[in-house]
């Protein structure tokens, strides 16, 4: 599949540019747990004629195979617990699809892929309506100012009244709904939709005026087009209005009408702050984002994935980048488009785009790369972990090995790992326990190391920054309790939030954050 024009002369990059990133499409889905998500992201790429058959995580035996999970532990579990990222051509557009964990576990992999997107679909349960999660993910959108598409699955089962489901949405998220899609019978009488925007009927077999689910069609319209919003493009881009479809992802009802309006009105590629200025899209200059890191891709080489977004320019294999944290200058040999596992070379990229970058750990999350300026893009954070565990070697001779996966696993940001100042043995720390299962079947079916965890006396890390010389002595009288994070960066452990609150309060010079901006370093 081509994925771009043939390379023009890079004297005339800007039509080209203009002309690519007006069809570039980069979204996430997001959603609650069993939602629909992972089953819709398959739906979406069958209709986009990326794949032949699509999966279902609660499908049995060999026919449980959704391309998107594709990592053991998502396969025996039936959830997803790493962001894909899906590349594939629709409608005259480029879609950069990335599938994110539902489960509240995984919320920092799915911050971080937000800063990546342009837009998101919303996958609301049509039974259960808003849910805890929804509304999390929702929140993390709305500060980033991100469009949202809203797709309300299920309603081939029992569901809510479409109006009380619309109404639940603005209620509980403060956003005008305009229905886009109107639903067209409930439950088992389920037969399509009706697209209020293109006035067209999408149903199969069709169905008679005289259908009762034709006269209730008739009577719910002419309330909805009266008490509701219409569609509006600049409120959309805003982020203050979210256009609601509905449908079925297991019955593929609704599918093309979410593909076709992500076609006709999708956001384009937006513009990325940095730590200097603002990143047009359309600019000339090649800038790109690394918002992710995947290991062991392909467990028979040790592989190890950089997933970067481009936010300006033209990427174009063999060119050397400049890497903003090192200052040092960096060869893409090999950039790939990514389809879940499989991959292809990408010989060409533009802004939107998201691209596999093959490294040995250099590049880590929060990397800056760009054609030569010096920027570093902001907006990507580690969250103070909520569960710390002190790692258990069940086999010393493998101490070293377990020292370099763990390296490893917190650059991918699987957990972050955080290293006594005293010489203990490594803390690890974790937003949800499901991290705690993930970590421990990785490093054994990826690196054959075998451990356990063991509780500690810490509740709570913060990130310690204040001037240097206090800081020393404050390390010095709390040595116990200091431990150094992936970067190198003093950590505050504490028992309790009591204890972190009378910490801060005798040391008056020093700041603890429980928020760190990736790729910022502590001043």
């Amino acid at each position: 599949m081509d994925f771009a024009v043939n390379a023009e002369p890079s004297t005339d990059l800007a039509p080209t540019i203009a002309r690519e990133i007006a069809r570039r499409r980069t979204f996430a889905i997001i959603s609650h747990p069993d939602a629909g998500k992972t089953t819709l992201t398959e739906r979406i790429l069958r209709a986009g004629g990326a794949i032949q058959m699509a999966g279902n995580v609660r499908a049995k035996g060999e026919r449980r195979r959704t391309r998107s999970d594709w990592m053991g532990i998502e396969r025996d579990r039936g959830i997803s617990v790493v962001t894909s990222v899906m590349t594939f051509e629709y409608g005259g557009c480029i879609f950069n699809l990335l599938d994110t964990p539902g489960h509240e576990d995984f919320s920092e992999d799915t911050y971080r892929t937000l800063t990546a997107v342009d837009s998101a679909v919303m996958v609301i349960d049509a039974a259960k309506g808003i849910e805890d999660r929804t509304r999390k993910l929702f929140e993390i959108c709305r500060l980033r100012d991100i469009p949202i598409v809203t797709f309300i699955n299920k309603m081939d089962r029992e569901a809510q009244d479409p109006f009380t489901l619309l109404d639940e949405i603005s209620s509980a998220l403060a956003l005008d709904t305009a229905p886009a899609t109107w639903p067209v019978g409930r439950a088992a009488q389920f037969a399509g939709t009706y697209d209020l925007r293109e006035r067209q009927l999408h149903v199969s077999p069709p169905l008679e005026q005289s259908d009762p689910r034709m006269v209730q069609l008739a009577e719910e319209l002419e309330l909805a087009e009266a008490a509701l919003p219409t569609f509006d493009r600049e409120s959309f881009n805003a982020g203050h209005l979210t256009p609601v479809f509905f449908g079925s992802a297991m019955k593929e009802i609704g599918v093309t009408d979410l593909l076709d309006a992500l076609v006709a009105f999708g956001p384009p590629p937006r513009d990325q702050a940095t730590e200097t200025r603002t990143v047009r899209a359309d600019e000339t200059g090649l800038t790109a984002l690394v918002f992710k890191i995947q290991a062991n891709m392909d467990p028979n080489h040790r592989d190890r994935m950089a997933f970067a977004r481009i936010c300006s320019g033209r990427l174009e294999r063999g060119m050397r980048l400049k890497h903003t944290r090192t200052g040092k200058q960096f060869a893409l040999h090999t950039p790939q488009f990514f389809f879940a596992r499989d991959r292809q070379l990408a010989e060409e990229a533009f802004a939107g785009d998201v691209v596999g970058i093959p490294n040995h750990g250099t590049l880590r999350i929060g990397d800056t790369l760009t054609a030569g300026e010096d920027l570093r893009f902001t907006g990507v954070p580690h969250f103070a972990p909520e569960i710390l565990r002190r790692v258990r070697l069940d086999d010393a001779m493998k101490a070293k090995k377990l020292r370099q996966a763990l390296t490893e696993l917190a650059e991918e940001g699987v957990v972050q790992l955080f290293r006594p100042q005293d010489g203990a043995p490594p803390i690890v720390g974790v937003v949800g326990t499901l991290q705690l299962d993930v970590l421990q079947a990785r490093l054994s079916g990826e690196y054959g190391v075998s451990i356990g965890f063991e509780s500690t006396p810490y509740n709570l890390a913060r990130w310690v920054v204040g001037d240097k010389t206090k800081l020393e002595l404050f390390a010095m009288a709390n040595r116990s309790a200091m431990a150094d994070d992936l970067d190198g960066d003093p950590v505050f452990l504490a028992g309790s939030a009591f204890m972190m609150r009378r910490t801060a309060e005798m040391n008056p010079d020093l700041t603890f954050h429980d928020i760190k901006q990736i790729g910022v370093e502590s001043r």
